[in-house]
Order: C-alpha cells, then sequence, then structure tokens
C-alpha cells in the first residue's frame, strides 16, 4: 500500500484499510526488531521534532524509531526554537521542509499542525493536540489486538472518564472507522462534541461498528475486552476546575468493582499515561493532597499493577507504531 508523503494529522487521514495496514506494518516492524533482523528503510533521512508540550512516550518512540531505521533526529521546544516566537508556524514549515525530510508536532491547538503541514513540503505527523491523538490510537489498537487475537471489527471496549479530551475524541473516531464496539461511560457534561459524535457517526454505516454513549458504568462495561481511561485533570488548571472534575469522575474511577463489572476474565486495563495510580510523583502527591484520593485517581494502584495490566506493552507499541508511521511515509 503506497502511503508515501502523507501526512497523519488526524485519525480520519486514512481509510479503514490505511490505517490496519500501518497497524499490521508496526506488528511486523516490532517482530522485526525483537528477533535482531530488522531492515534499515530510511537511512539518510531527517527528521524534525517539535515539542510545544514535553513527553515521554512520544519524544522517545519517535527517536528510537528513526535510529533503528537508520534515520536522524532533531528535538526542537520552545528554549532551542523561533516558533510562535519570532517565527510564524508558516515560516517554520517551509525553513523546515528545506531541511528535513518530516516534521512531528506536539502541542497544544489543531489548527497549528494543519497550519504547518498546509505550508510544509514534506510529510507532518501530529504527535498529539488538544483535539486529537492519532499516533497514539495506532498503539492502542496494536495492543488490542494483540491481547485478544481479534481484529478491530470483533472488539468490545469501554472507555470512562472524561471523554470530551483527545482520547476520547481519538478513541470514538478510530473505533468507528475501523468497526470497533465502543462504549462511552462519563457524565454527560464531560461526552464528546456534537460535532466529534457526527463524525464518528458518520463512518458507523460503512464501518458497522457501534457506539454507546453514557452515564451509567454498569451499562458500558458488561462484555468489554478492555477498559480505557485517562487522566482527569490536568496541571495548570485551576483548582475550582480539578474540584469540579473529580466530583463528576468520582464513580468513573477504573477499579477491581470495575473490571468484575465486564464479566469478562480476560478483560484488560489500558492508559495512554503517565497515570494518577498512587503518590510517588510530585503531581501524583499534589492531585491526592486537593482531591483526598489516596488510592489513585482515575485508576486504583492495585488494578494499575494487576495482571490485567497491559498499560506497558501499550506504551511499547507507541515505538512500532510510529516507525510504521516514518517507514510507510518517507522510507524506501
Amino acid at each position: 500500500m503506497d502511503l508515501k508523503n502523507r501526512d497523519f494529522l488526524k485519525e480520519t487521514d486514512f481509510t479503514s484499510d490505511e490505517f490496519l495496514y500501518l497497524i499490521d506494518l508496526a506488528i511486523e516492524l516490532k517482530a522485526e526488531k525483537k528477533q535482531r533482523r530488522e531492515i534499515q528503510r530510511m537511512v539518510g533521512r531527517n527528521i524534525a521534532l517539535i515539542f510545544e508540550k514535553p513527553s515521554t512516550r512520544t519524544r522517545c518512540a519517535f527517536e528510537v524509531a528513526a535510529f533503528d531505521q537508520g534515520a536522524h533526529t532533531t528535538y526542537l521546544d520552545g528554549l532551542s526554537s523561533q516558533v510562535g516566537h519570532k517565527e510564524s508556524i508558516a515560516d517554520t514549515a517551509r525553513v523546515l521542509s528545506r531541511y528535513y525530510d518530516a516534521i512531528q508536532y506536539r502541542g497544544q491547538t489543531q489548527a497549528m499542525v494543519e497550519e504547518l503541514a498546509q505550508y510544509s513540503g514534506v510529510p507532518v505527523y501530529n504527535g498529539l493536540t488538544a483535539q486529537w491523538h492519532p499516533t497514539q490510537m495506532l498503539a492502542d489498537f496494536q495492543t488490542m489486538i494483540e491481547h485478544s487475537g481479534k481484529r478491530p471489527k470483533d472488539i468490545s471496549f469501554a472507555y470512562v472518564g472524561d471523554a470530551r479530551s483527545n482520547m476520547g475524541n481519538s478513541l470514538i473516531v478510530t473505533s468507528a472507522l475501523l468497526g470497533a464496539d465502543i462504549r462511552i461511560a462519563s457524565p454527560k457534561p464531560l461526552w464528546p462534541t456534537k460535532e466529534v459524535q457526527e463524525i464518528a457517526q458518520s463512518y458507523l454505516a460503512k464501518s458497522g461498528g457501534s457506539i454507546l454513549l453514557t452515564e451509567d458504568m454498569d451499562e458500558a462495561l458488561p462484555g468489554a475486552d478492555f477498559i480505557h481511561t485517562d487522566v482527569w485533570v490536568s496541571m495548570g488548571e485551576s483548582e475550582e476546575v480539578w474540584k469540579e472534575r473529580v466530583t463528576l469522575l468520582g464513580g468513573y474511577q477504573v477499579n477491581e468493582v470495575s473490571l468484575a463489572k465486564t464479566g469478562n476474565p480476560n478483560s484488560k486495563f489500558m492508559h495512554c499515561l503517565p497515570g494518577f495510580h498512587n503518590e510517588q510523583t510530585t503531581v501524583g502527591r499534589e492531585i491526592a493532597n486537593k482531591t483526598g484520593m489516596r488510592d489513585g485517581l482515575e485508576v486504583t494502584h492495585d488494578v494499575f499493577e494487576s495482571p490485567a495490566s497491559v498499560v506497558f506493552d501499550q506504551a511499547e507499541n507507541r515505538l512500532h507504531t510510529i516507525k510504521a508511521i516514518m517507514v510507510a511515509t518517507i522510507g524506501d
């Protein structure tokens, strides 16, 4: 399948067949790496990594994936570049695309990555914006395929918590694109916007997928192969927002009771990380002190560390799926 020179700005930039092709390519590249038979397909390529928002997994995945494939990366953050400070995103795109074979952008607004792609002469990848998280979706569905032995059309999973986030948006749209059965359990004020729901609904007739939006965990969880969640609060939000969010989401924590409600002994827990499951970080302690929730926030420590948790397989698959995107779009 020819995906040369394609951008990946949001999940719907690819058809369902193209999306599944990238996942299958990632599975093959993962096997090559583990069996030490990897073929370098990006020798001499250079990738610019623009990070307005820092990340552990996204940065490391792009850097290691590029190195494995014989390519080089340059990391640019707010202190090491003029992006948005002295130089517009359009001018930055036109400069960097003279030096690099591809550009990754991780920042706040979708408009920024869209403008970057508009003015760039090379592929642009969305590492995360406030609206979409497309590279995470490839890793998530690879992980679900590996742990269930099912293709997406046969997978049922629940997403619980703040579904108005980029993860909520991306999971509902990707599920609809690929024909999966997604159940979102969230307070109604935190459901995906009407616009996002309409995008997802537009794919259902062709894909055969299904979407359930409910405030009732008991309705969403039975039969689920996986339970996904994400952080409820972000650093920088006001204390009033934190209190409001915890009040809204207190009944949507993933815990042993949640897992039991699936009625599926093989149900797995997923989280894109970082996750607030204990007080062993500065942010974790601050959140615990502010909320009074000592046994984790969106997920309990017991579930996070349980055999049901596949979060680190999920994190590893960021590497293989990001590698697949680059190989497919700028590789030999």
